[in-house]
């Protein structure tokens, strides 16, 4: 700041003012109302006077260097005759406890900490506001800021030179509308930007920039401070995000979703998702009809679970996160989805599934979106294959098997209701279970092992 206003024409002196002015003085030397002068009148010592000084360069605020730590218990206690009570109360303020009025300290305080912003500072003219406009409005009094056009035009003007999108928000005041929004979205649009990322002041409960004071102010009580008031309306509006996010969110009676069938390792997986009007995932189930009861039952108490959680606000990415990559039985190649064609565990496939449905989370899939898209683009060569495998499937076939010892021959038919891959591997002999190797379900008794006629591993005997 100083470098621009000497190049607007500012003397050294001017210069020094402006940044006091916006800066603050930093010690309570000349400071009107809270000055030492005000202070040894109502028992401060020169030594925590020197204390406050030191305090004063590192205060956001000049209320911060006037409590405990700085002044001491001992002396807040007996010589300001400050309550246990009321030093452990955070809330508490030193300088109201003193008997200074709120216009007193708001005046000392841009005295000693500033304005944090250039409006009305001495010397400078109106024409030269510009140059510090800032996102937001600066300081309490400050009403200056850019303007949405003004964030997308620059933008625009980068764009041509950059390849990506520009990693830049768009600050737009708290009393934006929807219509603002609207207006900034289109622009941004005919600007020819990549993207945009839009944020209204405020609308956070906590935000790195705030410069909500002023309206914080609006809403407290004529005798009551502003510090209370601003921890009393964010620990409202906490209390509310909590209760409604802890409430469950129960979904409707009738909701949309879809059943995903696959297979994995030769067991027949079925998910089905349940989903809130606004298409967001609120419930799923899981069933594997060929395991044991005890094992659909901690799948079953498993999905109930996790439906719970996220009616009650857990996000899927936490889920997600948590899950993938479980490894157990059954694993292997899956067929069926057309994201994952491999996994390491049921759990590990659900999530997965889930993920690239509801998440965009196409870094755990096996096949890309672009690639899916191309196969839906052949219906006719779709249907033509498919219609092949489901006549080849109800032909007598006849297979004759070879074991190492003694050599069998085992002819066995496939009859024409047998509608899965396990009910034909059964009808020819084999197991029914799946290669862990190549995913083939040609798996035959090999002792107290199974062995794999398609690529030859075996479960573990040699």
């Amino acid at each position: 700041m100083p470098l621009a206003l000497k190049n607007l024409g500012y003397s050294e002196k001017e210069i020094d003012e402006i940044i006091r002015y916006a800066k603050g003085s930093a010690s309570l030397e000349g400071c009107p109302h809270i000055n030492k002068k005000s202070l040894s009148e109502k028992g401060f010592t020169d030594d925590k006077l020197q204390a406050i000084d030191a305090a004063l360069p590192g205060s956001f605020d000049i209320k911060f260097a006037f409590n405990h730590w700085t002044l001491g218990e001992d002396f807040c206690k007996n010589e300001l005759g400050i309550t246990e009570q009321q030093l452990s109360d955070h809330n508490f303020d030193m300088l109201r406890f003193l008997g200074f009025s709120r216009e007193q300290i708001q005046q000392a305080n841009d005295y000693v900490c500033g304005t944090m912003t250039v409006e009305g500072a001495p010397h400078l003219k109106d024409e030269h506001l510009p140059v510090f406009d800032c996102a937001n409005k600066c300081g309490r009094t400050g009403t200056r800021y850019i303007s949405a056009k003004g964030h997308i035009n620059m933008m625009a003007a980068a764009q041509p030179f950059i390849s990506g999108a520009i990693s830049k928000t768009i600050n737009l005041p708290n009393e934006a509308t929807v219509e603002d929004f609207k207006d900034a979205y289109m622009l941004s649009w005919q600007k020819m930007l990549k993207a945009n990322a839009l944020y209204r002041d405020g609308s956070k409960l906590s935000q790195p920039l705030n410069s909500m004071s002023d309206v914080l102010e609006e809403l407290e009580d004529e005798n009551e401070d502003t510090a209370i008031a601003q921890d009393r309306i964010v620990q409202t509006a906490e209390k509310i995000i909590h209760k409604y996010v802890a409430r469950r969110q129960r979904l409707p009676f009738r909701r949309s979703g879809y059943t995903q069938k696959v297979k994995i390792g030769g067991q027949s997986v079925y998910l089905r998702t349940g989903e809130y009007d606004n298409g967001q995932l609120g419930e799923i189930f899981i069933d594997m009809h060929r395991e044991g009861a005890a094992f659909r039952s901690l799948m079953n108490c498993f999905a109930i679970s996790i439906s719970l959680g996220l009616q009650h606000g857990v996000p899927l990415e936490e889920f997600v996160d948590a899950f993938v990559f479980t490894k157990f039985e059954p694993s292997g190649m899956v067929s069926g989805s057309p994201h994952v064609k491999m996994t390491t565990s049921v759990i590990d496939y659900i999530f997965r599934e889930l993920a690239v449905t509801y998440l965009g989370r196409d870094d755990l899939a096996h096949v890309a979106p672009e690639e899916i898209l191309l196969r839906k683009l052949k219906p006719a060569e779709e249907q033509e294959l498919a219609d092949e495998v489901e006549k080849q499937s109800k032909k007598k076939q006849i297979i004759t098997v070879k074991s190492e010892e003694p050599a069998l021959k085992v002819q066995s038919a496939v009859s024409d209701d047998a509608d899965t891959d396990y009910d034909r591997a059964k009808q020819l002999g084999y197991t029914g279970d799946s290669c862990p190797e190549c995913g083939s379900m040609t798996m035959i008794r090999n002792g107290t092992c199974l062995k794999c006629m398609t690529c030859g591993s075996t479960t573990g005997c040699s």
